[in-house]
């Protein structure tokens, strides 16, 4: 484990932007990230700020701290922000820098190329998507353009891009009777294009905001979108695409399913909750979502949102065990489940009742588009607790070690109060937020 300490010589001759830096990024959760019970100790590596600053005599305001997961040969960054959505979005940027700068424009001319779209065209489509789309999304987006310091035009065009293009996944809760401890487990595998090479900048993004709940999304360096994530309040969310590429182009005049998924766990505290803010989005193209809620209500469902059917057939919500389940009579109590026919079934008949992290994760690898499986995650909604594998230079997600991260046990400024504690108090001494701030 690196070990950075400062003199406070040496503090006190540094700027005080690169002192606000430092004091960011030395506060590292070395104390509590550890597995409980039976997993293995999740190893962690202090990582460095590297690059310019944008501004270098600004101060933001709000914070965030960075570190890495390590389990075998897998290596995921995990970064800890907290603020307003632009402060958020600002610390974002500087903390990822380098890995930012490096994937997104490289990620958008292969996009632009692959799709056969120009920038004047992306530029229409995020003009009328984000129309529709919550103002702290645009806001987070600005904050990570000017702490990154790639433009903001190019940010939006990464952003656009997966309303414009077709992919798969898949999803699957069980609780209550159907797991060994009664918790709430969801997977998400995200089955996408390897020759994207996002999976080359994993980052699990924690984000302890001013206002709302805190969350975690597992993502890519410069992707504020949720393609999946989990709030504290227990919601979890997972997403699996439809649409065909012969239906293209889709219907922009709404908000992408990333950035609403942000909305819901900005603000969702229950299953109901989720449904309503889903229900009030309108709807951009073909897509299954399974929303779990691990805390309040405790149960799950899944939702076929087809947006090109008649309004009668357009949205479908089952819940577990349900007759009209579209793989019914496969179905089961404290279950639901979308893997279009890759094998769950089996899985879910043969292990009720005994499902935990470790069978999770196997049902997860068990089911994934091969050729395609970009990242697994498995979230454990009651306990705040996720497992996450990306694939690698050779492997698939599949095929590789998993991660583990307890936000429970976050503790920045290593004064041993958990962040989730200390996120809601604002700013401490010489506007240090309170989870960076050990002298509170």
């Amino acid at each position: 484990m690196a070990d950075l300490r400062w003199s406070l010589a040496e503090y006190k001759n540094m700027t005080k932007p690169i002192r606000i830096a430092l004091v960011l990024l030395t506060c590292t959760a070395i104390v509590g990230l550890l597995a409980a019970g039976s997993e293995k100790e999740t190893a962690i590596v202090v990582q460095a700020l590297t690059g310019p600053a944008v501004s270098e005599n600004r101060n933001v305001g709000g914070g965030g701290y960075q570190f890495v997961l390590t389990n075998g040969v897998a290596r995921v960054p995990v970064v800890v922000i907290g603020g307003t959505p632009y402060q958020m979005g600002w610390h974002l940027g500087r903390l990822l820098q380098p890995e930012i700068q490096q994937f997104i424009p490289a990620a958008v001319a292969g996009f632009k190329q692959k799709l056969n779209v120009s920038d004047a065209e992306l530029d229409r489509v995020w003009a009328t998507t984000a129309a529709f789309t919550d103002l702290r999304f645009a806001q987070e987006l600005i904050g990570l353009a000017d702490g990154s310091g790639l433009p903001i035009r190019t940010l939006q065009h990464a952003h656009c891009l997966p309303l414009l293009a077709p992919y798969s996944c898949s999803s699957v809760a069980v609780w209550g009777k159907a797991s060994a401890d009664g918790h709430l487990y969801q997977t998400r595998d995200l089955d996408w294009s390897l020759e994207v090479g996002a999976h080359k900048f994993p980052v699990l993004v924690v984000y302890l905001p001013l206002a709302g709940h805190p969350h975690v999304l597992p993502t890519f360096a410069g992707m504020i979108g949720a393609n999946c994530g989990m709030n504290t309040a227990g919601v979890a969310l997972s997403e699996m695409g439809d649409s065909p590429a012969r239906e293209m182009p889709y219907f922009l005049r709404a908000p992408h399913f990333t950035a609403w998924f942000r909305t819901v766990l900005y603000d969702a505290s229950s299953l109901s909750d989720a449904l309503g803010i889903f229900k009030g989005q309108p709807m951009t193209k073909r897509y299954h979502f399974v929303f779990g809620d691990g805390r309040s209500e405790k149960r799950a469902v899944k939702i076929r949102a087809h947006s090109p059917e008649a309004p009668s057939d357009r949205v479908h919500i089952w819940n577990d065990n349900d007759p009209t389940d579209e793989f019914a009579p496969n179905v089961l109590q404290d279950v639901v489940y979308n893997d279009e026919g890759r094998g769950a079934f089996p899985i879910l008949r043969r292990d009720y009742g005994k499902f935990d992290g470790e069978k999770m994760k196997n049902l997860a690898c068990s089911i994934p588009i091969r050729g395609g499986n970009v990242m697994d995650v498995v979230f454990d909604a009651t306990a705040l607790r996720l497992w996450v594998s990306y694939a690698g230079v050779d492997k698939e997600a599949y095929e590789r070690p998993f991660v583990f991260l307890d936000l429970t046990k976050l503790d920045g400024d290593r004064d041993g109060r958990p962040d989730l504690e200390e996120w809601a108090q604002g700013a401490g001494n010489a506007g240090i937020p309170a989870f960076l701030d050990a002298s509170r």
